[in-house]
């Protein structure tokens, strides 16, 4: 009895394993939690820069504190990643910052995402490894998810890519892909052949080129065959470890935040709060801020209760119901954190990295909301035939 007992529970476990990975494997997880993540961090940079644009030459170009030659003296020694340490032409930081705006754009909108999510991860890193003193938590957060995005595919719904792959068959269709890939291809040689990328860098490149080129031509010549069914494998595989790695980055910044919280002084006797409120820098409504600041009890409550959301997040995500109750709360006091603290991309990027935690069935509605309210919109432009076209361009 026992040994049969002990085959059935092996068999049992055998089927499971396997459903598992039949599901790893079969498709790409979370679709609209990444399509809401890529959206919201290119979103994010493309208003920041905007915001910056008539200061971007004292942020990260020439006209810094943080002189060329000292940039250079500093990647040298971390090999950090940027392009700016090409050349200190004036033109070049233009042509790169420029580049960086039109690339969080088609990011945003899901146009040839593969590639324009490559294109935005180099702006990315290079404007932020070019001044590393300018930046916040918040850009912290965005280097990091403009690396995790490039392994993801996040443009299945919400994109100009699945509105493609409806109409066309394919979202790879068209001669737009392969001549920007093509461009990249060109870019990457020329920096492995000056020696301008690092090894590290230049075998991710390359591998990551060689794989698009293979899913253009497989796509191309033989969509229904074994070899893009292999792909197609492998794709998920990367899409689902680079989105559990985004949900690991996100629960580590909340652990580590809180843990670290917990060991201030001001924080265990609920002042910490207190003090910002009180600095010209981060008080864009004084009177507002005072308000707050003139309230002791709110001040504790506020400053424990981000505390107790910050520790105990981690630990409630396998728990639906408790886990979006700290979700929504998470996402208020960001939106706190840009009112009161005047940090509006900061919140805006905490905001986005807590999307990857949002449940499907509300992410699908507010779509069909917003569908619809474009729909409407579009169809009273244009004279009530534009509802189609509009449904599919919101996926």
């Amino acid at each position: 009895m026992a040994a049969r007992a002990a085959v059935r529970a092996a068999a049992r476990a055998r089927a499971a394993a396997g459903r598992a990975v039949a599901q790893v494997s079969g498709r790409a997880l979370g679709p609209y939690q990444s399509a809401v993540v890529r959206i919201g961090f290119s979103a994010t940079w493309l208003f920041f820069l905007l915001r910056e644009f008539a200061n971007r030459g004292e942020l990260y170009g020439p006209d810094g504190p943080w002189s060329f030659g000292l940039a250079e003296r500093l990647i040298a020694s971390n090999h950090a990643f940027s392009v700016l340490m090409w050349s200190d032409s004036g033109l070049w930081f233009q042509t790169v910052y420029a580049v960086s705006v039109l690339s969080s754009l088609l990011l945003m909108l899901g146009w040839r995402t593969r590639a324009t999510s490559v294109v935005f991860m180099v702006g990315v890193l290079s404007l932020q490894n070019r001044s590393v003193f300018m930046g916040d938590g918040g850009d912290n957060v965005i280097h990091l998810m403009a690396i995790y995005l490039v392994l993801t595919r996040c443009a299945q719904v919400w994109s100009l890519d699945a509105r493609r792959a409806r109409l066309r068959g394919s979202a790879s269709a068209g001669a737009a892909g392969p001549v920007l890939w093509g461009v990249l291809g060109v870019l990457f040689a020329y920096g492995g052949v000056t020696e301008r990328f690092g090894y590290g860098w230049l075998a991710a490149f390359a591998a990551l080129w060689v794989v698009c080129a293979l899913w253009w031509m497989v796509d191309r010549y033989e969509p229904e065959g074994e070899g893009r069914a292999a792909l197609d494998v492998l794709a998920n595989l990367v899409h689902n470890a680079g989105l559990l790695v985004i949900m690991a980055e996100v629960c580590l910044i909340y652990a580590t935040a809180g843990w670290y919280k917990i060991q201030g002084s001001r924080w265990q006797d609920g002042t910490a709060l207190y003090y910002p409120l009180g600095l010209d820098y981060f008080t864009p409504w004084p009177g507002l801020s005072g308000v707050l600041a003139g309230s002791g009890t709110l001040v504790m409550l506020l400053s424990y209760g981000t505390v107790a959301v910050q520790v105990a997040f981690p630990f409630t995500v396998f728990n639906r119901r408790i886990k979006n109750v700290l979700l929504a709360l998470m996402m208020l006091e960001h939106a706190g954190i840009a009112v009161l603290l005047g940090l509006p991309f900061f919140s805006l990027a905490m905001i986005a990295a807590d999307a990857v935690f949002l449940p499907t069935a509300f992410l699908v509605w507010l779509g069909a909301r917003a569908s619809g309210v474009v729909g409407r919109r579009w169809a009273a432009a244009a004279g009530g035939g534009g509802s189609e076209s509009a449904r599919a361009l919101t996926g």
